[in-house]
Order: C-alpha cells, then sequence, then structure tokens
C-alpha cells in the first residue's frame, strides 16, 4: 500500500501519488498516461496531472490497481 509520506516530489498535488517503492515498470504510464509519467532520470513514475472528471478518475484508478508494488496511492491531499 502507498505511503503519502514517501510520495515523490515531482507529484503534481492532488489524491494520486507514486510513492517510493515504485520500481519504473512502467503499468501507469501504459494505463494512463494522460496522467502518469516517468523520471527517466531517477528511475520512477509520478503523477503528472490529476484527475478531474469521473472518466479521468477511472483512468487514475485503473493505474493504481496495474501497479505491482502498490506504490500508487489515492490519498493524498
Amino acid at each position: 500500500m502507498a505511503d503519502k509520506k514517501s510520495k515523490f516530489s515531482e507529484n503534481k498535488p492532488g489524491k494520486f501519488y507514486v510513492d517510493d517503492q515504485c520500481i519504473a515498470c512502467d503499468a501507469c504510464v501504459m494505463e494512463a498516461p494522460n496522467f502518469f509519467t516517468m523520471n527517466d532520470d531517477d528511475g520512477h513514475a509520478y503523477v503528472k496531472l490529476q484527475p478531474k472528471t469521473p472518466q479521468e478518475l477511472e483512468e487514475c484508478r485503473s493505474a493504481m490497481e496495474a501497479c505491482p508494488v502498490e506504490a500508487i496511492g489515492e490519498d493524498g491531499e
């Protein structure tokens, strides 16, 4: 389970975030490319845009479910 105390600083403020358990598998980017991207220098994903519509929220939840290490959280501020 993701820990908001360990989230990456690149995450845009909001409900979703990626924490330091990310293994750079690219699953979230494949599921929701409008909302997740990779930091190629440090080798991890982060939230580049927070969802606003129900459809966008569902895309982010699909990305969260696709994460093999549960590094995506939905309880951010």
